[in-house]
């Protein structure tokens, strides 16, 4: 009913093109979902990559339902598909013949076709009434056709069981009745033993001599009336007595038949109870001792019954075959035999198990998969939990508890519903921290899941020691300042006089070279700059802060400026003795001042006769040559780039490197006049070159250039010694070289 109000008022939208079904428009309609389509949209989507089968083979599946269907629609029919291209009337249903359905109904029972007008949709149930018996078939009662409700009586079943002797006793039900629960005595075919099975069960089959085999021997007489059965209790009739006339034809060992015996003069037998005669022959039967190297016989003579114990010796091997017994007294042969079986050997085994992190360790091992027994306790995914499964190869599976509580973060905004894996991680919240704080300053952080929140970072003012001066820092500083004091014992005895602002400094500067020596915790060298200072009170800065902050700094090359944490005296205390290169400086300084020269003037040439490499420098080149010619590339292309552009400074931003590259970076930077700063923290730490119009300039000569020049000037390595030898000492040409080994230059040696 909704779809024909829905097409008849044109409001039903196709899926595929999700505009609406005209009445006029040619339709397909499914036939499993009933869903309507437009002839054309449904060819195309048939024809498309998106509507095809997961198997490929199935055809191409319904937009609505996805069940397959194999044949692609080609023409336009009505409803119930009896007419082809059927012509809208304003008094019918849209896309219907007008003609009865005629289609058959859902109903696998129902013989009764549709007797509707053509319609959309499924045929509505059958109206018909029927004769239908009930499920024993004893009843019979009227319903509508195609109900699919079952008919049950009061009577009792009363159909023959599956036994074929009784009938069933539960009240009228649906499907097979039920075995037979009655239970019937049986006797095993010697007639020794019995049992009770379910009657018409195949246990109960009997073939007249009984009905199953008990596995002990038999034990009826034969037909001679004088021997019992030996053999294990049987379905079918006893053999003959082994020992009648008729059946015996050889001695006992089976080597001389009883003919040639009876020619020799030997009693012929008459019944069974006769002795064979025996040949006289050693008896030769194989015995079940020995091994596959060597086959015990019986030593005796032609017997009846059964050989006598075996004499021999025999190697017995543990069950894994890496030791083995011998028996070395008489008789035991068949001892050694049957203790074979639980004979092990002291042996460990070596072999992985399966698992591939432990050892088999099993006594005297046959096995051969080696299954590690052990629990393998790693620890699953969510850290909680460890894998209680046996030990494993491969990563273990996921953490399979589940919390079925919501979680959340610490203020509840945000929430994840359950079920929760276990190992789940509190959902992100954007909302400010909610947590109490040591502080009472503005809180900038979002909500988190650790406890401990990150450090303040609102700014606050702090007094210099004098009480002459606010600083604005942070929280963090504040506890850094404590940690730098105690540190590096920079605490002062008596009180403060002045402040760093009140203190005159002088317009002089001291270089002070501290060495690997003076500073213990850290194995590089740096210049500080420190300006004097008249004040002769030694008292503490914030300014400490700075040098706890970039000691990882200082071994790249970076300055840090320490001048206010001591004093002029001090400052002449930790002072260095200056070397010649220093008197050089100052020599020139003075002359500079002497005729009015401008420090950054060059008017004899000076600095362009070449730039001055550190001998530790060329040493870390010669190790990464291709490293530092890639360097000084980058840094010329660098310099010459702004040098002639219009920009007066330019960037680049090497990739993160190792502390040793960068160490080189900032030092053919200096030589380059370009500025280097490291940023980022460890392992993603890099360098940042910047270079600057006007004071940036390439060198004459390249470190590269240098360390070729220097390996063209080293003389050859010397040909080893050679003793030339006495002609008469009966040895002729060159002996052997001396003992000392030729001088190798490993400089020369190429990356």
């Amino acid at each position: 009913g909704s779809l024909i109000e829905q097409l008849t008022t044109e409001k039903y939208e196709c899926m595929v093109c999700c505009e609406v079904v005209r009445i006029v428009a040619p339709v397909w309609s499914c036939q499993n979902c009933y869903h309507v389509f437009h002839l054309n949209c449904i060819k195309k989507w048939a024809r498309s990559p998106a509507s095809q089968a997961e198997d490929g083979n199935s055809g191409w599946r319904c937009p609505a339902c996805q069940n397959a269907s194999v044949q692609v629609p080609k023409t336009y029919t009505c409803f119930c598909g009896k007419v082809h291209n059927p012509e809208w009337n304003r008094n019918e249903i849209p896309h219907s013949c007008g003609e009865l359905c005629g289609k058959r109904r859902q109903c696998l029972d129902c013989p009764h076709l549709c007797n509707i007008l053509c319609h959309p949709g499924p045929c509505p149930s059958c109206p018909a009434f029927v004769t239908k018996t009930c499920e024993c078939g004893q009843t019979s009662h009227s319903v509508r056709c195609g109900q699919s409700t079952k008919i049950h009586c009061s009577n009792v079943c009363g159909n023959t069981l599956n036994c074929g002797k009784h009938s069933c006793t539960q009240v009228c039900h649906a499907g097979k009745c039920s075995p037979c629960q009655l239970t019937v005595q049986q006797v095993c075919y010697c007639g020794s033993n019995f049992k009770e099975v379910l009657c018409g069960s195949k246990e109960e089959f009997s073939d007249g001599f009984g009905s199953f085999s008990c596995q002990n021997i038999c034990g009826k007489k034969l037909n001679c009336g004088r021997h019992n059965c030996k053999q294990v209790c049987h379905p079918q009739p006893c053999q003959l007595c082994p020992r009648l006339p008729q059946v015996v034809y050889r001695c006992p060992c089976g080597q001389t038949p009883l003919s040639k015996l009876l020619e020799l003069g030997c009693v012929e037998r008459k019944i069974c109870t006769d002795p064979i005669p025996s040949c006289g022959k050693t008896c030769g039967k194989p015995l079940s001792c020995g091994s596959y190297e060597f086959i015990h016989t019986c030593e005796s003579l032609c017997h009846e019954g059964d050989c006598r114990p075996c004499s021999h010796t025999s190697n017995i091997y543990c069950r894994c075959g890496f030791k083995k017994k011998v028996s070395n007294f008489g008789g035991l042969c068949s001892f050694f035999l049957i203790a074979a079986i639980t004979f092990m050997c002291d042996k460990r085994c070596n072999k992985k198990r399966s698992c591939g992190r432990h050892k088999c360790n099993e006594v005297c091992c046959v096995d051969t998969e080696h299954k590690c027994s052990l629990v393998c306790g790693r620890k699953l995914n969510c850290g909680l939990h460890r894998c209680e499964e046996p030990c494993h190869r491969g990563s273990c599976q996921t953490c399979w508890q589940t919390s079925f509580d919501e979680l959340t973060c610490y203020c509840g905004e945000s929430v994840i519903y359950p079920p929760v894996p276990c190992g789940t991680q509190p959902p992100e919240c954007k909302k400010t921290c909610t947590r109490p704080h040591d502080c009472d300053h503005p809180v900038y952080h979002s909500c988190h899941s650790e406890e401990k929140c990150p450090p303040c970072t609102y700014l606050t003012q702090k007094w210099c020691m004098g009480k002459h001066e606010l600083y604005s820092t942070d929280t963090e500083q504040l506890s850094t300042d404590k940690f730098v004091n105690s540190r590096f014992r920079l605490l002062h005895v008596g009180d403060c006089s002045l402040c760093v602002t009140c203190c005159p400094k002088s317009s002089q500067s001291v270089f002070l070279h501290v060495e690997a020596k003076s500073a213990p915790l850290y194995t590089f060298s740096e210049v500080y700059v420190l300006p004097q200072m008249k004040s002769t009170t030694l008292f503490f800065r914030i300014a400490a802060i700075s040098i706890a902050t970039k000691l990882t700094d200082l071994q790249l090359g970076d300055s840090v400026e320490i001048s206010r944490l001591i004093t002029k005296k001090e400052m002449k205390q930790a002072r260095l003795q200056c070397d010649e290169e220093c008197l050089a400086l100052q020599r020139n300084r003075r002359l500079a001042e002497a005729l009015e020269i401008d420090d950054n003037s060059d008017p004899f040439n000076i600095r362009s006769s070449g730039p001055k490499y550190s001998d530790l420098l060329k040493e870390d080149a010669r190790k990464d040559i291709k490293f530092v010619s890639d360097i000084e590339k980058e840094m010329r292309m660098l310099v010459e780039a702004v040098n002639k552009g219009k920009h007066t400074k330019k960037s680049h931003c090497y990739p993160p490197m190792n502390r040793d590259h960068r160490r080189i970076i900032h030092e053919l930077a200096q030589v380059y006049g370009i500025e280097s700063v490291s940023y980022d923290n460890e392992p993603k730490r890099n360098v940042v070159i910047t270079a600057v119009k006007g004071k940036s300039v390439c060198p004459s000569n390249t470190l590269t250039s240098v360390l070729d020049k220097e390996m063209q000037s080293r003389p050859a390595p010397p040909l080893p010694h050679y003793k030339q030898t006495d002609k008469s000492s009966g040895n002729s040409g060159l002996s052997k070289p001396l003992k000392e080994e030729p001088v190798i230059d490993y400089f020369d040696v190429q990356d």
